[in-house]
Protein backbone atom coordinates (compact mmCIF):
# COMPACT_ATOMS: atom_id res chain seq x y z
CA UNK A 1 0.00 0.00 0.00
CA UNK A 2 1.48 3.93 -1.45
CA UNK A 3 2.87 5.19 2.26
CA UNK A 4 3.29 8.65 1.20
CA UNK A 5 -0.55 8.79 0.97
CA UNK A 6 -0.73 12.07 3.51
CA UNK A 7 0.63 13.95 1.02
CA UNK A 8 -2.33 14.28 -1.26
CA UNK A 9 -4.99 15.45 1.28
CA UNK A 10 -6.74 18.60 0.60
CA UNK A 11 -9.53 20.65 2.74
CA UNK A 12 -12.87 20.31 0.85
CA UNK A 13 -12.94 24.40 0.51
CA UNK A 14 -9.44 24.33 -1.27
CA UNK A 15 -9.41 25.36 -4.82
CA UNK A 16 -8.48 23.81 -8.33
CA UNK A 17 -4.92 25.11 -7.49
CA UNK A 18 -4.96 23.05 -3.82
CA UNK A 19 -5.27 19.83 -5.95
CA UNK A 20 -2.81 20.24 -8.12
CA UNK A 21 0.05 21.25 -5.33
CA UNK A 22 -0.70 18.25 -3.63
CA UNK A 23 -0.81 16.33 -6.78
CA UNK A 24 2.58 17.15 -7.52
CA UNK A 25 3.40 16.69 -4.22
CA UNK A 26 1.99 13.12 -3.70
CA UNK A 27 2.92 12.47 -7.37
CA UNK A 28 0.21 9.57 -7.59
CA UNK A 29 -1.97 11.12 -9.40
CA UNK A 30 -4.60 11.63 -6.92
CA UNK A 31 -6.05 13.74 -4.52
CA UNK A 32 -8.08 12.93 -1.43
CA UNK A 33 -10.61 15.60 -0.61
CA UNK A 34 -11.79 15.46 3.06
CA UNK A 35 -14.27 17.38 5.25
CA UNK A 36 -13.38 19.82 8.76
CA UNK A 37 -12.65 16.87 10.80
CA UNK A 38 -11.14 14.19 8.38
CA UNK A 39 -14.01 12.58 6.86
CA UNK A 40 -13.04 11.65 3.24
CA UNK A 41 -15.95 13.55 0.47
CA UNK A 42 -14.51 12.90 -2.33
CA UNK A 43 -11.15 12.39 -4.84
CA UNK A 44 -10.04 14.25 -7.44
CA UNK A 45 -7.39 13.20 -10.35
CA UNK A 46 -4.88 14.31 -12.66
CA UNK A 47 -7.61 13.95 -15.12
CA UNK A 48 -10.21 15.85 -13.41
CA UNK A 49 -7.99 18.82 -13.10
CA UNK A 50 -6.64 18.77 -16.66
CA UNK A 51 -10.82 18.53 -17.64
CA UNK A 52 -11.74 21.11 -15.61
CA UNK A 53 -9.65 23.48 -17.35
CA UNK A 54 -9.55 23.06 -20.29
CA UNK A 55 -13.25 23.58 -19.85
CA UNK A 56 -12.56 27.04 -19.04
CA UNK A 57 -12.42 26.79 -15.28
CA UNK A 58 -9.33 28.91 -13.24
CA UNK A 59 -6.83 27.46 -10.91
CA UNK A 60 -8.91 29.66 -8.18
CA UNK A 61 -12.12 28.30 -8.75
CA UNK A 62 -13.20 25.67 -6.06
CA UNK A 63 -12.22 22.11 -6.58
CA UNK A 64 -15.86 21.14 -4.43
CA UNK A 65 -17.78 21.28 -8.18
CA UNK A 66 -14.89 19.23 -9.86
CA UNK A 67 -14.27 16.03 -7.68
CA UNK A 68 -15.72 12.88 -7.40
CA UNK A 69 -18.22 12.22 -4.33
CA UNK A 70 -18.38 9.20 -2.82
CA UNK A 71 -15.78 7.48 -4.14
CA UNK A 72 -15.35 3.40 -3.67
CA UNK A 73 -13.49 2.33 -0.74
CA UNK A 74 -12.04 -0.42 1.39
CA UNK A 75 -11.76 -1.05 5.02
CA UNK A 76 -7.99 -0.95 6.89
CA UNK A 77 -8.79 -5.15 7.10
CA UNK A 78 -9.01 -5.91 3.45
CA UNK A 79 -6.50 -6.48 1.43
CA UNK A 80 -4.61 -5.96 -1.69
CA UNK A 81 -6.84 -8.72 -3.69
CA UNK A 82 -9.87 -6.51 -2.78
CA UNK A 83 -8.43 -3.79 -3.66
CA UNK A 84 -7.57 -4.62 -7.09
CA UNK A 85 -11.08 -6.53 -7.46
CA UNK A 86 -12.64 -3.26 -6.96
CA UNK A 87 -10.40 -1.32 -9.19
CA UNK A 88 -11.14 -3.83 -12.44
CA UNK A 89 -14.81 -3.85 -11.03
CA UNK A 90 -15.15 0.08 -11.03
CA UNK A 91 -12.47 0.64 -13.80
CA UNK A 92 -10.51 2.69 -11.69
CA UNK A 93 -7.08 3.08 -10.62
CA UNK A 94 -7.46 4.17 -6.98
CA UNK A 95 -8.81 3.26 -3.78
CA UNK A 96 -8.63 5.13 -0.57
CA UNK A 97 -8.44 2.58 2.68
CA UNK A 98 -10.89 4.08 5.57
CA UNK A 99 -11.76 3.54 8.65
CA UNK A 100 -14.72 2.92 10.17
CA UNK A 101 -15.22 6.93 10.69
CA UNK A 102 -14.64 7.58 6.74
CA UNK A 103 -11.33 8.90 7.50
CA UNK A 104 -8.31 7.74 5.45
CA UNK A 105 -5.87 5.24 6.45
CA UNK A 106 -4.03 4.66 3.60
CA UNK A 107 -4.36 4.47 -0.51
CA UNK A 108 -4.09 1.84 -3.43
CA UNK A 109 -3.23 2.45 -6.60
CA UNK A 110 -3.58 0.31 -9.48
CA UNK A 111 0.12 0.78 -10.71
CA UNK A 112 1.73 -0.10 -7.06
CA UNK A 113 0.32 -3.89 -8.74
CA UNK A 114 2.42 -3.65 -11.38
CA UNK A 115 5.25 -1.66 -10.53
CA UNK A 116 7.19 -3.33 -9.12
CA UNK A 117 7.57 -3.18 -4.99
CA UNK A 118 10.44 -2.33 -2.62
CA UNK A 119 10.57 -3.50 1.46
CA UNK A 120 12.77 -3.82 4.03
CA UNK A 121 11.15 -6.91 6.01
CA UNK A 122 13.04 -9.87 5.45
CA UNK A 123 11.67 -13.64 4.86
CA UNK A 124 12.82 -16.73 6.31
CA UNK A 125 11.53 -20.04 4.62
CA UNK A 126 12.14 -23.77 6.23
CA UNK A 127 13.23 -25.97 3.91
CA UNK A 128 15.07 -28.29 6.08
CA UNK A 129 12.17 -31.21 6.38
CA UNK A 130 13.13 -34.87 5.41
CA UNK A 131 9.89 -35.37 3.40
CA UNK A 132 9.30 -38.86 4.94
CA UNK A 133 5.86 -39.09 3.64
CA UNK A 134 6.94 -38.56 0.02
CA UNK A 135 9.58 -41.22 -0.18
CA UNK A 136 10.96 -42.75 -2.59
CA UNK A 137 10.42 -39.35 -4.11
CA UNK A 138 12.09 -37.59 -1.46
CA UNK A 139 15.22 -40.16 -1.02
CA UNK A 140 17.50 -37.70 -3.01
CA UNK A 141 15.75 -34.65 -3.48
CA UNK A 142 14.79 -32.60 -0.72
CA UNK A 143 10.63 -32.22 -0.49
CA UNK A 144 10.48 -27.95 -1.30
CA UNK A 145 12.96 -28.63 -4.82
CA UNK A 146 9.89 -31.33 -5.68
CA UNK A 147 8.33 -29.33 -8.88
CA UNK A 148 5.06 -28.12 -9.71
CA UNK A 149 4.47 -27.46 -13.21
CA UNK A 150 8.07 -27.44 -14.12
CA UNK A 151 9.26 -25.48 -11.47
CA UNK A 152 10.43 -26.19 -7.65
CA UNK A 153 8.15 -26.13 -5.34
CA UNK A 154 10.48 -23.30 -3.50
CA UNK A 155 11.41 -21.61 -6.20
CA UNK A 156 8.17 -20.34 -6.57
CA UNK A 157 8.06 -19.23 -3.07
CA UNK A 158 11.27 -17.42 -3.85
CA UNK A 159 9.87 -15.76 -6.38
CA UNK A 160 6.54 -14.74 -4.81
CA UNK A 161 8.94 -13.20 -2.15
CA UNK A 162 10.45 -11.09 -4.54
CA UNK A 163 7.61 -10.47 -6.41
CA UNK A 164 6.32 -8.36 -2.99
CA UNK A 165 9.14 -6.47 -2.75
CA UNK A 166 11.16 -8.52 -0.04
CA UNK A 167 15.35 -8.20 -0.88
CA UNK A 168 16.16 -10.55 1.48
CA UNK A 169 15.62 -14.32 2.14
CA UNK A 170 16.95 -16.90 4.41
CA UNK A 171 16.75 -20.16 3.85
CA UNK A 172 16.33 -22.81 6.95
CA UNK A 173 18.03 -26.12 5.80
CA UNK A 174 18.87 -29.50 6.67
CA UNK A 175 18.16 -32.54 4.60
CA UNK A 176 19.95 -32.54 1.36
CA UNK A 177 20.24 -28.56 2.06
CA UNK A 178 23.44 -28.83 -0.56
CA UNK A 179 20.71 -29.38 -3.70
CA UNK A 180 19.07 -26.23 -2.21
CA UNK A 181 22.28 -24.08 -2.25
CA UNK A 182 23.28 -25.47 -5.58
CA UNK A 183 19.98 -24.37 -7.16
CA UNK A 184 19.89 -20.91 -5.51
CA UNK A 185 23.21 -19.95 -4.87
CA UNK A 186 23.66 -16.39 -3.41
CA UNK A 187 20.18 -15.43 -4.68
CA UNK A 188 21.24 -12.96 -7.85
CA UNK A 189 19.71 -15.07 -10.28
CA UNK A 190 16.59 -14.67 -8.76
CA UNK A 191 16.89 -11.10 -7.85
CA UNK A 192 17.39 -10.95 -4.38
CA UNK A 193 19.67 -11.71 -1.48
CA UNK A 194 19.81 -15.61 -0.40
CA UNK A 195 20.98 -16.48 2.83
CA UNK A 196 21.11 -20.08 4.74
CA UNK A 197 20.42 -20.67 8.02
CA UNK A 198 22.09 -24.56 8.16
CA UNK A 199 20.41 -26.56 10.79
CA UNK A 200 23.11 -28.89 12.51
CA UNK A 201 20.01 -30.47 13.58
CA UNK A 202 15.97 -30.39 12.96
CA UNK A 203 15.40 -27.49 14.91
CA UNK A 204 11.60 -27.74 14.08
CA UNK A 205 9.20 -25.06 12.24
CA UNK A 206 10.21 -21.93 14.89
CA UNK A 207 14.21 -22.88 16.16
CA UNK A 208 15.69 -21.91 13.03
CA UNK A 209 14.73 -18.26 13.31
CA UNK A 210 17.83 -18.77 16.82
CA UNK A 211 20.36 -19.09 13.72
CA UNK A 212 19.71 -15.62 12.12
CA UNK A 213 23.09 -13.23 12.03
CA UNK A 214 21.11 -10.63 14.10
CA UNK A 215 17.81 -9.60 14.72
CA UNK A 216 15.59 -8.08 12.54
CA UNK A 217 14.38 -4.60 12.87
CA UNK A 218 11.34 -4.99 10.69
CA UNK A 219 9.00 -8.00 10.95
CA UNK A 220 9.77 -10.86 9.47
CA UNK A 221 7.49 -13.39 7.12
CA UNK A 222 8.18 -17.04 7.79
CA UNK A 223 6.57 -19.33 5.53
CA UNK A 224 7.16 -23.23 5.21
CA UNK A 225 8.55 -24.78 2.30
CA UNK A 226 5.97 -26.86 0.71
CA UNK A 227 3.24 -24.77 0.47
CA UNK A 228 2.15 -23.70 -2.91
CA UNK A 229 -0.06 -21.15 -2.90
CA UNK A 230 -0.31 -17.41 -4.10
CA UNK A 231 -1.29 -16.04 -0.79
CA UNK A 232 -1.19 -12.11 -0.38
CA UNK A 233 1.86 -11.94 1.48
CA UNK A 234 2.12 -9.04 1.22
CA UNK A 235 -1.02 -7.84 2.75
CA UNK A 236 0.00 -10.15 5.51
CA UNK A 237 2.87 -8.95 6.59
CA UNK A 238 0.84 -4.97 6.29
CA UNK A 239 -1.71 -6.27 8.07
CA UNK A 240 0.45 -7.22 10.95
CA UNK A 241 2.39 -4.33 10.91
CA UNK A 242 -0.95 -2.16 11.70
CA UNK A 243 -2.35 -4.15 14.00
CA UNK A 244 0.73 -4.26 17.05
CA UNK A 245 0.45 -7.61 17.44
CA UNK A 246 3.51 -10.38 18.29
CA UNK A 247 2.80 -12.71 15.49
CA UNK A 248 -0.01 -12.96 12.79
CA UNK A 249 -0.73 -16.35 11.65
CA UNK A 250 -1.96 -16.87 7.83
CA UNK A 251 -5.59 -18.99 8.15
CA UNK A 252 -7.42 -21.25 5.86
CA UNK A 253 -10.95 -21.73 6.10
CA UNK A 254 -11.39 -25.51 6.18
CA UNK A 255 -14.24 -27.86 5.15
CA UNK A 256 -14.66 -31.20 6.46
CA UNK A 257 -17.79 -33.25 5.09
CA UNK A 258 -18.88 -35.50 8.12
CA UNK A 259 -19.79 -38.72 5.84
CA UNK A 260 -22.42 -39.98 8.92
CA UNK A 261 -25.06 -39.01 10.25
CA UNK A 262 -23.75 -36.96 13.65
CA UNK A 263 -26.14 -37.68 17.51
CA UNK A 264 -25.58 -35.02 19.95
CA UNK A 265 -26.44 -36.19 23.34
CA UNK A 266 -26.32 -35.93 27.26
CA UNK A 267 -25.74 -39.09 28.56
CA UNK A 268 -27.87 -41.61 27.26
CA UNK A 269 -30.28 -38.95 26.15
CA UNK A 270 -30.22 -37.96 22.14
CA UNK A 271 -30.13 -33.93 21.96
CA UNK A 272 -29.72 -33.46 18.39
CA UNK A 273 -29.03 -35.63 14.89
CA UNK A 274 -27.55 -33.86 12.26
CA UNK A 275 -27.34 -35.57 9.15
CA UNK A 276 -23.94 -35.53 6.95
CA UNK A 277 -22.72 -32.09 8.43
CA UNK A 278 -19.98 -30.07 7.39
CA UNK A 279 -17.68 -29.21 10.09
CA UNK A 280 -15.51 -26.00 9.28
CA UNK A 281 -12.50 -24.82 11.13
CA UNK A 282 -9.87 -22.53 10.38
CA UNK A 283 -6.61 -24.03 10.21
CA UNK A 284 -2.97 -22.87 10.29
CA UNK A 285 -1.64 -22.24 6.92
CA UNK A 286 1.94 -22.22 7.79
CA UNK A 287 2.44 -18.77 6.81
CA UNK A 288 3.41 -16.20 9.94
CA UNK A 289 4.61 -12.35 10.52
CA UNK A 290 6.08 -12.34 13.75
CA UNK A 291 7.51 -9.22 14.64
CA UNK A 292 11.37 -8.38 16.18
CA UNK A 293 10.64 -8.86 20.01
CA UNK A 294 9.39 -12.10 19.04
CA UNK A 295 12.25 -13.17 17.43
CA UNK A 296 14.56 -12.31 19.61
CA UNK A 297 13.84 -13.99 22.76
CA UNK A 298 14.36 -17.58 20.33
CA UNK A 299 17.65 -19.34 21.51
CA UNK A 300 20.19 -20.74 18.88
CA UNK A 301 20.40 -24.37 18.39
CA UNK A 302 17.34 -25.12 20.75
CA UNK A 303 14.76 -26.94 18.87
CA UNK A 304 11.34 -25.07 18.77
CA UNK A 305 8.25 -25.47 16.63
CA UNK A 306 5.16 -22.66 16.00
CA UNK A 307 2.55 -23.75 17.69
CA UNK A 308 5.27 -23.30 20.80
CA UNK A 309 6.48 -20.18 19.81
CA UNK A 310 2.98 -18.91 19.21
CA UNK A 311 1.82 -20.89 22.78
CA UNK A 312 4.31 -18.86 24.80
CA UNK A 313 3.31 -15.82 23.71
CA UNK A 314 0.01 -16.11 24.41
CA UNK A 315 0.66 -17.36 27.71
CA UNK A 316 2.83 -14.24 28.00
CA UNK A 317 -0.60 -12.26 26.90
CA UNK A 318 0.97 -11.18 23.89
CA UNK A 319 -1.57 -10.49 21.50
CA UNK A 320 -1.78 -12.97 18.05
CA UNK A 321 -3.94 -12.22 15.30
CA UNK A 322 -4.93 -13.74 12.25
CA UNK A 323 -5.14 -13.38 8.58
CA UNK A 324 -7.34 -15.01 6.14
CA UNK A 325 -5.60 -16.66 3.13
CA UNK A 326 -8.19 -16.62 0.66
CA UNK A 327 -5.97 -16.96 -2.45
CA UNK A 328 -5.38 -20.76 -4.09
CA UNK A 329 -2.91 -22.79 -1.19
CA UNK A 330 -1.91 -26.54 -1.20
CA UNK A 331 0.40 -27.61 1.90
CA UNK A 332 2.12 -30.71 -0.23
CA UNK A 333 2.95 -32.91 2.43
CA UNK A 334 1.83 -36.48 1.34
CA UNK A 335 1.78 -38.01 -1.98
CA UNK A 336 -2.00 -36.85 -2.54
CA UNK A 337 -1.41 -33.54 -1.95
CA UNK A 338 1.60 -33.49 -4.65
CA UNK A 339 -0.89 -34.57 -7.30
CA UNK A 340 -3.00 -32.54 -6.86
CA UNK A 341 -0.46 -29.41 -6.83
CA UNK A 342 0.56 -30.49 -10.11
CA UNK A 343 -2.60 -31.33 -11.46
CA UNK A 344 -3.41 -27.29 -11.04
CA UNK A 345 -5.62 -27.68 -7.70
Amino acid sequence: MIERWTNCIVPVDGTLRDAMVALDRGALRVALIVDPVGCLVGVVTDGDVRRALLGGATAEDALSGYMTRAPASIGPHEGRSEALDLMRARSISAVPVLDADRRPVGLHLLHEFLDPVSRSNWAVVMAGGQGTRLRPLTDSIPKPMLRVAGRPILERIVLHLVGIGVPRIFLAIGYLGEVIEAHFGDGSAMGCRIEYLREPSPLGTAGALGLLPETPTRSILVLNGDLVTQADLGGLIDAHDRSGVAATIGVRRYHHSVPFGCVERDGDRVLALQEKPTIVRDVNAGIYALSPSLIGAIEADVPLSMPDLISVALARGEPIGAFEIEDDWIDVGQREQLDRARAGG
